[in-house]
């Protein structure tokens, strides 16, 4: 299989993913009625992101180009694939790497997210059948020629110890965190609450720490998340928030919330569901260059960073880790 027929499947693959196929449908309300947290509309934004920035012609040639893939592989290997279930597709980007590199991939999906991936692959066989033998799946991993694992960093320390030996790309908890200037417009915390609420706040590029100054009024930003306020009727996102505000009312913590979400000062840059941290500043570019060297951001937004609105649209080279990819791939056709 050629790479410029590896690109024209997944080109195929773009139109598929918008459809209104039946079996595309059914795989998508499965999806959700097997994970809650994967609601209708936030499967949608996962697709439509997918589809605009990595599977367009023009933005994958350009993304494989610099590594200079020959045409056919023909010493492929095989790939273990241990996917993530936090977001929808969340290892969507794996599998597009192995594919396009020409390697093989035996993919082990999350069991919170494997109607999407499933379904996604059949398709891809029935586009070219020759696909099946670039992806399988399978409960266990091994005798694969190298791994790519997703997980919490308890998980990372177990596939350390059974991957180790082999070439692999292990990946850990990451969260994302933006600074604020406190001069923002309306439209860009509107844009801002995209980046904190989307997923319910579950991937690692979702903003879960504001970094803000001395006498920052937050009543506009409370204000301007409203927006995302329908998020209070999920039952589960709903009763993360109950749970929380009665942990912060009982430990006499200064909180702030605007009825669906929870502002605390914290120093941390992980918050629980429902919970968005924050922390002062004197100099903002102090914090950026702070965050730009801890291992646990995976993306700044705001000041120094990304624009507001823009941190669940990553670019092919937006590699999470900030592993590239393809250059580990690349070196494996030895």
């Amino acid at each position: 299989m050629h790479l410029q027929q590896r690109i024209r499947i997944l080109v195929e693959l773009s139109k598929y993913l918008a459809s209104e196929d039946d079996t595309w449908l059914a795989a998508k309300q499965k999806a959700s009625a097997e994970n809650t947290w994967f609601t209708p509309k936030f499967i949608e934004i996962a697709l439509k992101n997918i589809a605009s920035e990595f599977l367009e012609k023009n933005k994958l040639e350009a993304w494989t180009n610099p590594y200079h893939f020959p045409d056919e592989n023909s010493h492929s290997s095989n790939l273990g694939i241990i996917m993530a279930g936090n977001i929808p597709l969340a290892g969507f980007h794996d599998f597009l790497s192995v594919f396009i590199s020409g390697h093989r991939q035996t993919i082990k999906p999350s069991s919170k997210d494997q109607a999407l991936i499933g379904a996604i692959a059949r398709q891809l066989y029935s586009l070219d059948a020759e696909t099946l033998r670039y992806i399988t799946f399978a409960e266990t991993l091994k005798g694969c020629d190298g791994y790519i694992a997703t997980g919490s960093n308890n998980s990372a320390r177990y596939f350390d110890y059974y991957f180790g030996k082999y070439p692999h790309i292990i990946r850990r908890n990451r969260t994302s965190a933006a600074i604020l200037l406190g001069n923002e417009t309306k439209e860009s915390l509107e844009k801002l609450a995209d980046d904190v609420f989307f997923y319910f706040g579950l991937g690692c590029r979702n903003v879960t720490k504001l970094y803000v100054p001395r006498q920052y009024d937050f009543v506009s930003l409370l204000e301007a998340f409203k927006k995302f306020n329908y998020l209070a009727d999920h039952h589960k996102y709903k009763n993360n928030y109950d749970y929380q505000l009665a942990i912060l009312i009982l430990n006499k913590k200064y909180y702030m919330t605007n009825g669906s979400i929870i502002l605390t000062e914290h120093s941390s840059p992980f918050s629980p569901i429902s919970v968005l941290h924050y922390e002062y500043y004197e100099d903002p570019n102090e914090i950026t260059s702070l965050l730009a060297e801890n291992d646990d951001i995976q993306c700044i937004v705001g000041q120094g960073g990304i624009p507001y609105g823009e941190a669940q649209k990553p670019g092919l080279s937006d590699y999470a880790d900030g592993i590239d990819s393809l250059k580990f791939l690349r070196g494996l056709y030895s």
